[in-house]
């Protein structure tokens, strides 16, 4: 079972209130629907959702529903539900604000005046043609997919209001509204009331950042390493020179010490080399004490050069 059946599941096994539900169908019957005046289809692959569909409708219209169950044998074996409503159709989608004076209506956000049928619509569109990746995989996404794409920009500027920073995107010939950012997707399942699958999804979001925090901080690690080797190889190289042209006596003694320290510790960085120079010679010093004796013999050895 993906983790796209296993949230839907969860959501539909939840108990809503009148206004959830009539919002949560109202988005199912225009996204996932072929309506006319007389019939109205549906069809689900996931039973769990036909079965919440088929209760919301009976107690909120009291229609009779006739169910068709056939088996699909294409690429896997798997069952197909079929909501069939053939009463009261007109009522059905008047009252879920879908035909308004004999014709089409297109959703606006007067038709959804509290914040409780905003979330009940999303989730809806979620249950109707959203789909959620896995945390496990390689990245986090959360998507609702349309035909048309005002539908998608209508989503879209609900996720805004919510503080969503959705994007639309084509693909093919259909529109993508979608979440990338993984707080935002977690909030997201905490909005749709799963909390199983908010859990899990934030048990691995935590894993892999922390992991992600390891690999850089590691990296961060090396990268200072390989810097502090250079820098040594370096200034080894300065000392070599003030010693092969006699400029070592021109050197207090502080910075002799530190000469001697880099020499018997070419790899360490300045703060080690502080470290060790206040320990073993009695010298307190930091790194920037350090970087100033090394500024130093750099002067010395430039001046000489350009002599």
């Amino acid at each position: 079972m993906t983790f796209s059946t296993k949230l839907k599941e969860e959501i539909v096994n939840n108990e809503s209130s009148k206004n959830i539900l009539i919002s949560e169908l109202t988005a199912i019957l225009r996204y996932d629907a072929i309506i006319n005046k007389q019939n109205i289809t549906l069809t689900f692959e996931n039973g769990a959702i036909a079965r919440r569909i088929y209760k919301s409708l009976k107690e909120l219209f009291n229609v009779h529903i006739n169910i068709i169950i056939r088996n699909q044998k294409r690429l896997r074996a798997k069952q197909i539900y079929i909501l069939e409503i053939k009463e009261n159709v007109m009522n059905i989608l008047e009252n879920l604000h879908i035909y308004q004076n004999n014709r089409f209506h297109a959703i606006s956000e007067e038709d959804l005046k509290s914040k409780e049928q905003i979330m009940g619509f999303v989730r809806g569109i979620f249950l109707a043609n959203g789909s959620i990746n896995d945390p496990k995989t390689s990245g986090y996404h959360l998507e609702f997919v349309f035909m048309v794409k005002s539908d998608a920009n209508f989503l879209n500027n609900l996720l805004h209001q919510m503080n969503f920073h959705s994007k639309v995107l084509k693909r093919n010939n259909r529109y993508m509204c979608y979440l990338k950012a993984s707080e935002e997707i977690s909030d997201m399942i905490r909005l749709f009331e799963a909390p199983n699958c908010l859990f899990y999804f934030e048990d691995i979001r935590i894993y892999r950042d922390h992991k992600n925090m390891l690999n850089r901080l590691n990296n961060c690690d090396i990268a200072n390493q390989e810097k502090s080797i250079k820098t040594g190889f370096n200034q080894l190289e300065d000392i070599k020179f003030l010693k092969d042209n006699d400029l070592i006596s021109l050197l207090d003694e502080k910075t002799l010490i530190v000469i001697k320290a880099r020499e018997e510790n070419p790899e360490s960085s300045y703060q080690e080399l502080a470290e060790i120079i206040t320990n073993e010679y009695g010298y307190h010093i930091g790194k920037s004490g350090i970087n100033h004796h090394f500024i130093k013999i750099k002067k010395l050895i430039n001046n000489y050069k350009q002599k």
